[in-house]
């Protein structure tokens, strides 16, 4: 079974392997070397192309597509079918036609499973991180631009199983920020999972440059009615936290909307469910979010 980072891509993707399963059912069979030349000509005149034109499809989904724009994303394998290369994903394969080898998606991924994370203190003996506590786990709340927790790429919203061997459920705030007081300089070791709280949508822009959802103070509102935000699944009463892979929290709306603006045609945004948001960000100041919070474009 194919995964997809988004319908556009998966309704791309049926179209090319209908069209492709047709012209292998009406190619010309083998014949003989008296038939007439053509009679060959003919026929090869009347088999369809793998990649026809695309413009009837983009139009349908308020996309600009075009063959060429779809070849580039795919590489035909030589087996038989028409299996195309995929990228490699925490959920297994997934195959991108329209989205291609987006960066912005693969900086945005959110992995199954945990790792391990190993960090040492700055100057002043602080790792940057700020935590909170949800439903018996630890989570972080803030990481700091330019910080230790920063460098490691540890992100917002994700959990903290364990802080040097020991297992933090059920820990209170002051038992968790104590253990990374008292942890050594040089090494502290950290076991996370990546954002359990959060998902990612991929969204692609439509011919005005548009997603189709409206935000405020970083929570989505309203979809547009057949936009591609209402194709993929986004939903009402969520926040935004990333965008391409890049955190937004305590941004502007009008630095958001910067951002969504010069992205490139494919979107990915991460959200949290706006209740479990909020309590994440309780008594924590907007400008401390706007001026500590780590902004910065992670690397993949």
């Amino acid at each position: 079974m194919s995964l997809y980072p988004s319908l556009e891509d998966l309704k791309v993707d049926k179209v090319m392997k209908a069209q492709s399963s047709f012209a292998a059912s009406t190619a010309a069979p083998a014949i003989a070397e008296e038939a007439s030349e053509g009679a060959v000509q003919s026929g090869a005149a009347m088999m369809p192309v793998l990649y026809p034109n695309l413009q009837e499809l983009g139009d349908y989904m308020g996309l600009s597509l075009n063959s060429d724009e779809v070849q580039r994303n795919l590489a035909l394998l030589p087996a038989s079918g028409n299996q195309v290369a995929t990228r490699p994903s925490a959920l297994g394969c997934m195959v991108s036609p329209v989205t291609g080898n987006d960066v912005g998606l693969r900086r945005a991924e959110i992995k199954q499973g945990m790792r391990e994370v190993i960090l040492c203190k700055d100057q002043d003996g602080k790792v940057g991180l700020r935590l909170r506590n949800v439903d018996n786990g630890v989570f972080i709340q803030l990481v700091q631009a330019n910080s230790p927790a920063s460098l490691a790429g540890l992100r917002f919203g994700d959990q903290v199983l364990q802080i040097n061997g020991q297992n933090c459920a059920g820990w209170s705030l002051d038992k968790a920020h104590k253990a990374l007081k008292i942890a050594a300089e040089s090494r502290i070791e950290l076991i996370v999972r990546d954002r359990p709280f959060q998902r990612t949508l991929t969204m692609h822009k439509d011919s005005c440059g548009h997603v189709g959802f409206i935000f405020k103070k970083g929570k989505i509102t309203s979809i547009v009615k057949d936009s591609s935000a209402a194709r993929n699944g986004l939903l009402t009463e969520h926040n935004i936290c990333e965008i391409n892979g890049q955190n937004v929290i305590g941004l502007k709306d009008s630095e958001i909307k910067d951002i969504l603006t010069t992205s490139g045609g494919a979107i990915t945004i991460t959200i949290m469910p706006k209740f479990i948001y909020e309590h994440m960000v309780k008594r924590m100041a907007s400008g401390l979010l706007k001026s500590s919070m780590d902004h910065s474009i992670p690397e993949v």
